[in-house]
């Protein structure tokens, strides 16, 4: 039986009880809008979370300031609609962390969560993830609100996983910031610029959504991202045919993910029939409806890409005509003249995206004269996990820069 290295968990489960009590009733300030208090994580509990709980997560070695306020966690439910199932109605759900005591105009932050292997390990619930728990840290711990969505079809939606579905991805992180002014006017704080961060799965989220705020008018003021797979059809063509020792075992998990997701967003019947291997759909399909966790999943199929994926796929995805590749290449994110400053952060060793792949923007930016882009190395010592750790303090400091004086 193969052995699943803790290293692989996207997901962390928490060592930190809420401070306080979870208040189980919901308050509704507008159609369609609802948020319920569901603790606090004090400065005592924020130094735990950047000290001993950070050093569990990554290796890196990076340092923390130590938290300046108090947090209070709001879980909020919001109406929104699913653009690729003709803008159906549904309910979503995400997280409002606001430092305490804090008065006059805050800053924002909207972050985009990671690829996600539970249903559960998300913003709303930020007990069971240490990603989140590391942002409310490195961000409302020093005086930022934090605005994050779940998605559709994570925590408690009732929807089918939009994992890189661009318009689903789009919708719900809108839907609950514009939610969040709400929720911030009933608590009577007065939200002030708004700055986007996201990691991996969030690096894309960050970034396609970055595209929808630009387009309808709303500002951003920067934005930074970290192992963001920009272009995943050439991540996927980099994973097969040019396949690295530094490599995840867990890749298979996010395939299949992928392209059952795809399959149900963009209803392409058979999708995952001409990806997979037949004799692991089924098991794939269980993973993706969350019937199965990703360590039953890991014991069934292949590690190996080339022995999961069909041999035809394999062959022929790289002229990208494939209904599956052109899926892909349609949901690219970083293909359009931005006017909004932004980070990239890569890491050297990272093992899921690779520094080319995380710094496509710089260069599309620069030919496109768009907006400056940065990408900075994170180091020699940064895998996937460790080039999270390593960015959130420096774009917090980056981020004051930008603060109205």
């Amino acid at each position: 039986m193969k052995t699943l290295s803790l290293s692989i968990l996207i997901l962390s489960f928490c060592t930190i009880t809420l401070h306080s009590q979870i208040n189980d009733s919901w308050v509704s300030i507008s159609e369609g809008i609802k948020y319920q208090f569901i603790g606090t994580y004090d400065k005592a509990q924020l130094n735990e979370i950047t000290t001993t709980e950070l050093n569990d997560f990554s290796k890196i070695g990076v340092e923390y300031p130590k938290a300046q306020y108090n947090v209070n966690l709001y879980r909020v439910m919001y109406s929104s609609v699913i653009p690729e199932f003709e803008n159906r109605p549904t309910v979503a759900y995400g997280l409002i962390a606001v430092p305490v005591g804090l008065t006059g105009t805050i800053p924002v932050v909207s972050y985009q969560h990671g690829t996600l292997f539970s249903r559960n390990a998300v913003p709303s619930y930020p007990d069971s993830s240490m990603e989140t728990k590391l942002e409310i840290a490195g961000f409302s711990g020093q005086g930022y609100i934090l605005v994050a969505a779940d998605y559709f079809g994570k925590g408690l939606s009732k929807e089918f996983d939009s994992f890189l579905a661009k318009a689903s991805t789009q919708q719900a992180c809108l839907d609950m910031y514009l939610a969040s002014k709400y929720v911030c006017d009933d608590l009577k704080i007065k939200q002030g610029q708004l700055f986007l961060s996201g990691w991996s799965q969030g690096g894309w989220c960050t970034l396609v959504f970055l595209n929808k705020l630009e387009s309808v008018g709303i500002p951003v003021t920067a934005a930074g991202v970290m192992s963001a797979p920009t272009d995943v059809f050439m991540l996927i063509n980099r994973w097969l045919h040019n396949p690295q020792p530094v490599d995840a075992p867990y890749l298979n998990g996010e395939i299949a993910i992928l392209v059952y997701a795809y399959e149900e967003y963009y209803k392409v019947p058979g999708l995952a029939a001409s990806v997979l291997r037949p004799e692991y759909l089924q098991v794939s399909k269980d993973f993706y409806q969350n019937k199965i966790t990703y360590e039953e999943l890991y014991n069934k199929v292949p590690s190996k890409l080339s022995e999961y994926l069909r041999a035809d796929y394999i062959n022929n995805n790289s002229t990208g005509e494939d209904r599956f590749s052109l899926l892909l290449q349609q949901n690219q994110s970083y293909r359009w003249r931005s006017i909004t400053p932004l980070q990239t952060y890569y890491g050297e060793i990272d093992e899921a995206v690779c520094e080319y792949i995380a710094t496509l923007m710089v260069g599309y930016q620069k030919i496109m004269g768009g907006a400056e882009v940065t990408a900075i190395d994170a180091g020699s010592k940064a895998d996937h996990h460790g080039t999270f750790a390593f960015a959130i303090p420096k774009q917090k400091v980056w981020f004051d820069s930008f603060l109205a004086k």
